[in-house]
């Protein structure tokens, strides 16, 4: 199922027999001596897909701004996010949090499809080195400064020796 999921598979599986039966899930967290968190999304994707909650899904599904935002938009107008992600066909409520927060963090941008992999360099925009004499001006610049910064020093600390 989830790599990242704290709990077991025979959790999981015992979760779902529970919420089937109708419990809870802070009774079935609780009964299970488990996190309650873990338990809770768990207990939303059971909510939107049933029996096949403890069935991975065999590809990620990539949706469409106009899709995300639409859903953004309803979700925001009030529509409860269990529903509205079974409506959907999400696999999760919490995709829809997360598609809101993109949204309200960086307005529509944030939910456009983000190009894949490293960003490619243009070899007219990288850096060209220096010229000597500009980075020797510089240097010269730098040591200057330092200089006087310890000849202050000098002077504060024959100041207090007095």
């Amino acid at each position: 199922m989830h790599r990242r999921s704290s709990l077991s598979q025979e959790q999981r599986e015992a979760a779902v027999a529970l919420f089937e039966t109708g419990w809870g899930a802070w009774a079935v967290a609780t009964r299970l001596a488990v996190g309650r968190g873990a338990i809770k999304r768990l207990y939303d994707r059971w909510r939107i897909r049933g029996g096949t909650t403890l069935i991975a899904k065999p590809t990620r599904p990539v949706y469409s701004f106009q899709f995300k935002l639409d859903a953004v938009q309803r979700y925001r107008a009030g529509e409860p996010r269990v529903a509205l992600a079974k409506e959907l066909g999400l696999s999760s409520p919490l995709m829809l949090e997360k598609w809101a927060r993109q949204y309200r963090t960086e307005g529509e941008d944030g939910l456009r499809p983000k190009p894949k992999g490293r960003p490619k360099t243009n070899p007219a925009t990288t850096s060209k080195p220096e010229p000597e004499l500009q980075r020797l001006r510089r240097e010269n610049e730098r040591l200057r400064a330092e200089v006087a910064f310890l000849g202050k020093v000098q002077a504060l600390r024959d100041e207090e020796r007095r």
